[in-house]
């Protein structure tokens, strides 16, 4: 009877912390996979940039050709400066967190763990990857991670063999890349995270400014007709503003506190036939043998004239 008490009040106390427990670690990659069927609109934007609003750079690096049935990684650069703080979602400051997605055409995938070589597995230690979704292997997302020991985040790629694989050909072949570093502006369902700076929605004066227990803040703005209204404010920005200023509509009530943001880019990469290479060295060591041979023939004739003293 206690054993079957224990596991109910264990059970119960999992269930409590997923549903009610901090999401912020889940805002990359969970909000996407969740709200968008594919990261990229049509556009061409990942839909990462639609909740961390500020652009940042990315940067990344993949072989400009590989062989097929071959491993290979692409490396995402999110570089920032490790001395910042962001906002948490309590107010606090903390270290930032990074992310990133990698799109790979269709056929590349995720390179199997007894594929890859000593170096790549120390390389990769410590990193999960989750593909978007079961039916799509070839989006890689990693992240939340540390910042400050992850600023570059090495993905091991598996390239597809058109010999075994009909709907594979070989050419030139686009990856698109995002890298995220810190906490999001905006959720999927438009609210205002804590991480992004409050205005004003109306104009009037400031008659009141409260707080609560937990940090939040609550401007009450007056209006011009004599109504109120209250504009909260969670724990984290700082208020810019004080009792008795005169605003108008869209005035900013609090400083802007992120210091993150999104970026992306597309890299290119090269499936080669190796035939193709191969027929290359030997047009190339022809070229050479030919220029060997057209010195070594001038040399003979020039030798031929200074023997007959021509």
């Amino acid at each position: 009877m206690r054993r079957s008490l224990s596991l109910l009040l264990s059970s119960l106390l999992v269930a409590t912390a997923l549903l009610f427990g901090p999401q912020a670690s889940w805002a990359y990659p969970f909000y996407a996979q969740q709200n968008y069927d594919n990261p990229r609109e049509a556009t061409g934007k990942l839909v990462c940039a639609n909740c961390h609003l500020a652009k940042k750079a990315t940067l990344a690096e993949v072989p400009q050709a590989v062989f097929p049935d071959t491993v290979f990684k692409a490396v995402v650069e999110i570089p920032y400066d490790t001395a910042i703080q962001q906002v948490s979602g309590d107010g606090s400051r903390s270290g930032l967190n990074v992310g990133a997605v990698v799109m790979l055409p269709d056929g590349f995938t995720l390179a199997p763990q007894e594929r890859l070589s000593d170096e790549l597995k120390e390389e990769t230690k410590g990193i999960y990857y989750t593909q978007y979704s079961d039916t799509q292997p070839n989006i890689l997302l990693v992240g939340p991670l540390p910042g400050d020991q992850h600023r570059e985040i090495v993905f091991p790629i598996l390239s597809p063999d058109p010999a075994t694989d009909s709907s594979i050909h070989f050419g030139k072949y686009q990856l698109h890349v995002g890298g995220n570093r810190g906490r999001g502006q905006v959720t999927p369902t438009g609210e205002k995270t804590n991480n992004g700076q409050f205005t004003a929605s109306v104009a009037g004066n400031v008659t009141a400014i409260s707080s609560d227990d937990k940090g939040a803040s609550v401007v009450t703005i007056q209006k011009a007709d004599g109504s109120s209204v209250d504009e909260t404010i969670p724990a984290g920005p700082e208020l810019l503003v004080k009792q008795g200023d005169v605003l108008v509509a869209g005035a900013p009530l609090t400083n802007d506190p992120n210091v993150g943001g999104f970026g992306q880019l597309d890299v290119e990469v090269v499936l080669q036939n190796p035939v193709r290479l191969y027929g290359l060295l030997a047009f190339l060591a022809a070229v050479a043998l030919a220029q060997i041979m057209l010195v070594l023939k001038k040399k003979q004739y020039e030798k031929v004239q200074a023997s007959e003293g021509i």
